[in-house]
């Protein structure tokens, strides 16, 4: 593949050399002179064009001879000039607004638009034209620009204006933040299968970096019945032409106009109602074949859409073969703003030339993306290739950030910029922690906050936990990094002092981490309760949930990816365990029936100890298989892709006795498969997961060597697919056999978007059911139903053990 890639840039770049090459270029705008951004500049009967820039002005580049040049945007008469090149020309071109025809029809009254009968004709076609190429192979251009339109000059503790002046943004903390160009090769085979190669890449202010433009990302085809633009939009979006979009839009049509001998129908679509997932503006339909030969779309607030005020969407198709028509080039604008924000930009794609009966050859599709590390090119490379002339602002941002790209590399300016963010502030001090770091060194330490680490709980009393880490990158291609932390943790109330250390070493794709020491450690190694929300229900209710032991231990693990979609794990540790007790009962308030419980949860009348101290050495292996053969290529390595298919899980454990003084000795096999947001279209989506586990063997084990359920007793919880609502933390932990499943479903805005002033919240509906089977608990159940705004939910849940009715209380989601 490198090699290949190799030749095929040599080639281009001696053509460079030898072919003589002229330039076409111009202004193109509009009969008030105004500029037409992004019109089209295509070489008659060929693939081969270029695109105004969003200020009108076009370059062409080609060798001497004759040549049928068109000028063409969507809502405009096409221009024609037939040229002949034998240096380079200046040609202004003027396009005049489309004037549509009205054929003569007769309607009756209260009868139907004549667009409806157009549109019934296309939505017949959708699928022969979604299915038209089985295979084709294209070259894609992308350009992406991001500008920051307005901003504050502070947010929160955020220094804004300081951040915009590093990133090269005016005084007025406005001005380009992203500007990227980069060429793709692009393959692709019904239904799904994709292969894109950057080929060349520019991103302003880095010279090291490749461009984060993604054909693939930006791919839409409106004769899908829908588009699902994760982040954007929480429902997908209606096609004009879906199979059922006569239930969603109102038509309107506007007249016919010829172009190149065909008549193209103007239709203007509208939402039924204003609030559903649809598209506004034009579409463009061809007489006789039906098929669409352009669009002028947007879509707003009113649909719900996220960070984002407005988005359009302009597309251009253009035929290819007798047969087939292929976009010719696709334009995403948008603008937005929050909180004193205000953002705006464009993202735009050119298709050339196409090849419909393509020979794959070795081209390999499990690879999706695949980008070497040659990808940067120079603006040499780009002043010749670049199919879209740069603006002004464009050239002086690439100027002004080439420079200061150079001047950060400098040891100097990345001193300067440790000196002023190293400063010790009191609030860091405090809450959040400090990090000092050494940019030219690679490598920065991280300090709690004093205030963070303070907790509170019956065992400890007042008690600090409190860590620092180091972390120097270590594989500059992989951004790999080598990391040391530690901690100390002081009970005010028992005077128990422990200390843990550890680090994690890279190997390859693996990552080997060694800890050891003496902490303080929940009973339920799922970790249910964290110590903030355990500290507040005990000092403020008198309710201490969290229940502890002492861990004296050293453990090695390695983990990584073996292969394609198989992971693995490997684990050894040694563990002293000893049982604690309450040393204290102070609280700032007593509420009336709260009295603290012992820290035995079996026995909390009683302050007895769960078990009794131990020695504990085990041994454990996982590996999990998604199914997922899809990966991307970067300078750093692979990344492999989500499967559409559930993730398998299988894990071992072995408790061995007589090793290193140990007394137990179990085997606990455990077997589990999730998905997460499986798409259901219109009706949300939906995540399952599903355990089930034997001990094979039982002889000797204690309390911490049970399965663990992640349960939940307080109203404020972190949401997984694998936790329960309202199970008790520590009661139904087995040392037997279990099953435990979980379904839940997010309607992402189906109901609640059909509620007048509901639907500006955008919230969305959950359902969840959990299962728990043990031989003690038998058929326990639970039902939740609640509602989610952005990551936060409120559900109401319900209990059930064998059919009766245990439990149900209101619950609170809080996920960051």
């Amino acid at each position: 593949m490198k090699s290949t890639l190799l030749f095929i840039l040599i080639c281009i770049s001696g053509t460079h050399v030898f072919a003589q090459q002229i330039s076409v270029s111009g202004k193109i705008t509009d009969e008030n002179n105004k500029p037409v951004p992004f019109a089209s500049v295509y070489i008659k009967n060929t693939t081969k064009g270029v695109s105004a820039n969003s200020e009108g002005v076009y370059q062409l580049q080609v060798a001497t001879g004759t040549y049928d040049l068109q000028y063409k945007a969507v809502g405009y008469s096409q221009q024609s000039r037939h040229i002949e090149l034998t240096s380079s020309e200046v040609i202004n071109i003027s396009l005049q607004t489309e004037t549509y025809q009205l054929k003569a029809i007769s309607i009756r009254a209260g009868g139907e638009d004549p667009a409806y009968a157009i549109i019934r004709k296309a939505i017949k076609k959708r699928k022969t034209y979604l299915n038209e190429v089985n295979a084709y192979t294209c070259d894609i251009y992308i350009k992406g620009l991001q500008k920051l339109l307005a901003a504050p000059k502070k947010f929160l503790i955020f220094d804004v204006q300081k951040t915009t002046n590093e990133a090269g943004l005016d005084s007025n903390r406005t001005g380009i933040v992203y500007l990227s160009e980069s060429e793709s090769k692009y393959s692709f085979i019904r239904p799904d299968k994709v292969h894109e190669v950057q080929v060349s890449s520019k991103v302003s202010g880095n010279n090291q970096a490749f461009s984060f433009n993604r054909a693939s990302d930006m791919a839409v085809n409106f004769y899908e019945n829908f588009e699902t633009w994760d982040g954007l939009s929480n429902r997908p979006l209606v096609s004009p032409i879906a199979d059922n979009a006569l239930f969603y839009y109102n038509y309107k049509w506007m007249g016919i106009s010829v172009e190149n001998g065909e008549t193209i129908n103007k239709i203007q679509v509208s939402p039924k109602r204003a609030h559903d997932p649809c598209f506004e503006g034009y579409i463009y339909i061809l007489e006789d074949s039906w098929r669409l030969s352009g669009l002028q779309l947007y879509i707003t607030k009113k649909a719900n859409i996220n960070f984002v005020d407005t988005l359009k969407v302009n597309q251009q198709f253009y035929p290819v073969n007798n047969k087939a028509w292929m976009p010719a080039n696709i334009k995403f604008e948008f603008t937005g703003g929050l909180l004193g924000f205000k953002v705006g930009g464009y993202y735009i794609l050119m298709y050339k030339n196409y090849d419909l009966n393509p020979d794959f050859g070795k081209t390999n599709f499990a690879e999706v993306l695949h980008i070497d590390k040659g990808v940067n090119k120079d603006s040499v490379y780009w002043n010749q290739e670049r199919p879209i002339p740069l603006t002004e602002e464009e050239k002086t941002d690439y100027r002004n950030k080439e420079k200061l790209a150079i001047k950060r590399q400098s040891k100097a300016y990345l001193d300067s910029l440790d000196k002023a963010n190293n400063k010790i502030k009191l609030t860091d001090l405090l809450l959040t922690g400090m990090n000092t770091r050494n940019r030219y060194k690679k490598e920065s330490y991280h300090y709690d906050g004093l205030l963070g680490s303070m907790l509170y709980n019956t065992i400890e009393g007042f008690a600090i936990n409190y860590g620092a880490s180091y972390s120097k990158m270590v594989d500059t291609v992989d951004h790999r990094y080598l990391v040391v932390n530690g901690k100390v943790r002081y009970g005010f109330s028992n005077h128990l002092l422990n200390g843990t250390a550890g680090v994690a070493i890279p190997i390859k794709r693996f990552t080997l981490n060694l800890t050891g020491g003496s902490d303080i450690t929940d009973l339920n190694n799922q970790q249910p309760v964290s110590t903030l929300v355990n500290s507040l229900y005990t000092l403020f209710e008198r309710q201490n949930y969290q229940k502890l032991y002492q861990k004296q231990f050293a453990s090695a693990s390695l983990s990584g990816r073996v292969t394609g979609g198989l992971q693995g794990s490997i684990y050894a540790e040694w563990a002293n365990r000893r049982p604690l007790s309450n040393s204290t009962t102070y609280s700032f308030f007593s509420p009336q029936n709260h009295q603290f419980t012992s820290n035995n949860p079996l026995v909390p009348d009683q302050d007895v100890p769960l078990f009794p101290e131990n020695q504990s050495f085990r041994v454990g292996l996982r590996g999990s298989y998604d199914f997922s053969n899809k990966y991307e290529t970067y300078p750093s390595g692979r990344r492999y892709l989500p499967s559409k298919y559930p993730t398998i899980g299988i894990n071992y454990v072995k408790g061995i006795k007589n090793v290193f003084g140990s007394d137990v000795d179990y085997d606990l096999l455990s077997f589990d498969v999730s998905k997460s947001a499986i798409d259901m279209g219109f009706y949300g989506k939906t995540s399952f997961f599903v355990g089930a586990g034997k001990f094979l063997n039982n002889n000797k084990l204690f309390y911490p060597d049970y399965k663990q359920f992640n349960g939940n007793q307080l109203l404020a919880y972190t949401p997984g697919i694998n936790r329960f609502l309202l199970l008790d933390y520590y009661n139904f932990s087995t040392p037997d056999k279990y099953l435990e499943a979980h379904l839940e479903h997010n309607f992402m805005g189906f109901i609640t978007n059909k509620i007048p002033i509901i639907r500006k919240f955008k919230l969305q509906e959950i359902i969840n059911i959990n299962y728990l089977y043990t031989p003690t608990l038998k058929n326990y159940t639970e039902l939740g139903f609640g509602l989610q705004y952005i990551n936060i939910r409120a559900m109401y849940g319900i209990s059930y053990n064998s059919g009766s009715k245990v439990n149900s209380a209101f619950r609170l989601g809080i996920n960051f």
